[in-house]
């Protein structure tokens, strides 16, 4: 089974990781110099609806002797649940960047929503304090995370998401998302391939199937979250519809391992 555009070594890559143009904590040159440092050979910036760290990343990779392909991970719907979609390859991204526009400037209209509501749950926030983690970059409920964490409303990241932040809590707000079929077309527009990401976060393994019917280029077969059985499942799946395979780390920070995501069978 031949992994995305190239028969890469397991490995020696990483095709799912996020900068601080989103909401990872190493900006896309400190990614490059660590997959030089993990002796990863390919490497792919995957940030949720920018690829504004893409640039950077392979300039940074033509230095190091790291092959970067240009990524993104959109944020689409179906049957009411979030769906991401890993695109990868995109010829224009300038394009994709303005199309991608309205999702980021709801990114930040969510923000203050979150921030309101936060502080009507008696903690004092401003937007400021959240962009002291977001810079000018996309804002993203890890940013809220730990502006409040800081001002010690909250021990710990996962107890914000826990107890504040994530889905179902006091303080969340949905973001703007849209169709699955309309995000790949998105990605195929800019001359990119669309993947379907970290399958085994779907409510079940029958929602796979279903997500297929739709014209994606491949799927994510290996994830930090999938166990060797799961990677086994998606990789049939992907030889039956015939898609290519990626894997990645999703990485963010270092709780998360790069280029650590293909598991040994048990």
């Amino acid at each position: 089974m031949d992994n995305i555009y190239l028969d890469l070594p397991l490995h020696s890559f990483d095709l799912h990781i996020h900068t601080t143009a989103s909401d990872g904590v190493f900006t896309p040159s400190e990614i490059v110099q660590q997959a030089k440092e993990k002796g990863l050979k390919t490497i792919s910036i995957t940030d949720h609806d920018t690829v504004y760290g893409v640039q950077e990343a392979i300039s940074a990779g033509m230095q190091e002797g790291i092959h970067v392909i240009p990524g993104v991970e959109i944020s689409t719907r179906f049957q009411k649940k979030n769906i991401d979609i890993l695109g990868y390859g995109m010829e224009d991204l300038d394009l994709l960047e303005e199309l991608l526009r309205p999702f980021r400037e709801a990114r930040t209209h969510r923000a203050e929503r979150i921030v309101t509501k936060l502080c009507q749950l008696g903690m004092d926030l401003t937007l400021d304090d959240v962009k002291e983690f977001s810079g000018d970059h996309l804002i993203a409920r890890p940013h809220i995370a730990h502006a409040i964490v800081k001002k010690g409303y909250v021990p710990d990241l996962q107890f914000a998401f826990d107890h504040y932040l994530g889905d179902g809590k006091p303080a969340a707000e949905d973001k703007l998302e849209i169709s699955v079929e309309d995000g790949i077309k998105m990605i195929h527009q800019t001359g990119g391939k669309a993947v379907l990401a970290h399958p085994v976060y779907l409510p079940d393994r029958s929602w796979v199937p279903l997500l297929l019917q739709n014209p994606f280029d491949g799927i994510e077969a290996w994830h930090r979250s999938h166990s060797w059985k799961d990677s086994e499942y998606y990789l049939r799946l992907a030889q039956e519809h015939r898609l290519f395979v990626t894997g990645g780390s999703d990485y963010h920070n270092p709780s998360h391992k790069l280029g650590d995501f293909i598991k040994n069978p048990t």
